[in-house]
């Protein structure tokens, strides 16, 4: 009988491949979209509420991906998500000092596609005239009521939808039943489903830019020879535009 961990791994090893496939023509779509954005100079934006933050954060400032890649940050972790107007607020602060600006793109990331500050980030995103992706699990988002007075979720008010496939309540163990007989589940998979699409997506950009001969504006790795010089050049062009300085 396998093991939790060996039921994980190919439990999730087969949802990812499933998700990369069926997310292809979306990934290649917005690889065109963020690219020509990119090419003139703009910014691609993030945000992640809660855990979904550490999705955002993966391409932020990543060795081996793109430079101008800069994210929304929620000093609360999370915690007053569903307070209404509490997202505008965040968008509203960030656009301030980084600038949201009409026809780049912003990556609004949510599990659940039900709390008020992804949704608010992404309407107001919408507002000023960015694109507006959702990285979500849409099979969760049907299972509970939105927070957002508006009514709707976070895939039903984006302009493209990519869908981690996962399942709801995220965990895909079954660890038979707990207290009170509710069955007990364990290892998620939206972070890593939800970085590997984001880094697809990355690739997908760094492809449409290189097949027009357009400049690569890819980090190296701080550790590598030379490699803080040539980021800290590769960022100047995007000073001030950034939410994480580089080294």
């Amino acid at each position: 009988m396998p093991s939790l961990a060996e039921t994980y791994l190919a439990t999730a090893s087969a949802m990812l491949q499933r998700a990369c496939a069926q997310n292809a023509p979306v990934l290649k779509k917005l690889g065109v979209v963020i690219g020509e954005s990119v090419a003139r100079g703009g910014v691609l934006h993030t945000f992640g509420s809660g855990h979904s933050d550490v999705i955002s954060r993966e391409i932020i400032g990543r060795a081996g991906g793109l430079v101008c890649v800069s994210g929304i940050q929620d000093p609360t972790g999370g915690h007053v998500e569903n307070l209404v107007g509490y997202g505008t607020k965040l968008a509203e602060r960030y656009d301030r000092a980084h600038g949201l600006l009409p026809g780049e793109t912003i990556i609004v990331i949510s599990n659940s596609g039900k709390n008020s500050s992804p949704i608010e980030v992404a309407l107001y995103a919408r507002q000023k005239g960015l694109h507006v992706v959702a990285l979500t699990c849409v099979e969760m988002a049907k299972t509970a009521a939105t927070v957002h007075p508006g009514g709707k979720k976070l895939h039903e008010v984006a302009d493209h939808v990519l869908d981690n496939g996962g399942l709801p309540g995220d965990a895909i163990v079954d660890l038979g039943a707990a207290a009170g007989g509710v069955p007990a589940k364990a290892g998620p998979t939206s972070t890593l489903i939800g970085a590997t699409l984001l880094n697809l997506l990355s690739l997908e950009v760094i492809d449409w830019l290189k097949a027009g001969g357009h400049p690569l504006p890819v980090l190296r790795s701080q550790n590598l020879p030379g490699a803080i010089e040539y980021n800290r050049a590769l960022g100047q062009k995007y000073k001030g535009r950034l939410s994480r300085q580089l080294a």
